[in-house]
């Protein structure tokens, strides 16, 4: 860029308007800001609970009827790490944190869905009973093959 160039870019850039300068603005104009409206929140007295307790970790879904999605927890959001997010005592926090969000629901009675063969299992269904909800029923939705894929083979370390 030559010398004459870059007097014609700041010379353009001198004589730009600029911004509406502060003692501009009236002093009664009022600032328009929209209030966001509150939610209103729908009481579901009946839902489902969906219990995954992996090796892993353990999630629980709380639901209403329809299906839709009230809450979920799992141990990794509530602060386990590693092998600990498998064990009963997670899973047992987990459904204490989803009963704390799901509680502006109303939610009462619930039809609890089992998957899998974790260690969060059995804590998991005891906790939803100590966190004060009435369990309606348990189902076992595990998925067993009708000799499918070939199970992968035994680790070597």
């Amino acid at each position: 860029m030559t010398d004459e160039q870059a007097t014609k870019i700041i010379e353009a850039a001198d004589s730009a308007p600029a911004a509406v300068p502060a003692a501009e603005i009236k002093p009664g104009a009022k600032k328009v800001v929209k209030s966001k409206k509150k939610k209103a929140v729908r009481q579901v007295a009946h839902g489902n609970a969906y219990i995954q307790a992996s090796y892993n970790n353990t999630i629980v879904s709380i639901a209403d009827p329809n299906g839709d999605i009230l809450s979920w927890s799992s141990a990794g959001k509530v602060g386990f790490k590693g092998p600990k997010k498998a064990t009963p005592y997670a899973a047992g926090m987990v459904v204490k944190d989803v009963a704390g969000k799901v509680a502006d629901f109303g939610v009462k009675d619930l039809h609890v869905f089992v998957k899998g063969i974790g260690g969060g299992r059995e804590g998991a269904i005891r906790a939803l009973h100590i966190n004060g909800f009435n369990v309606v029923s348990v189902n076992d939705v595990t998925p067993m093959p009708h000799n499918g894929c070939r199970p992968p083979g035994r680790r070597r370390v």
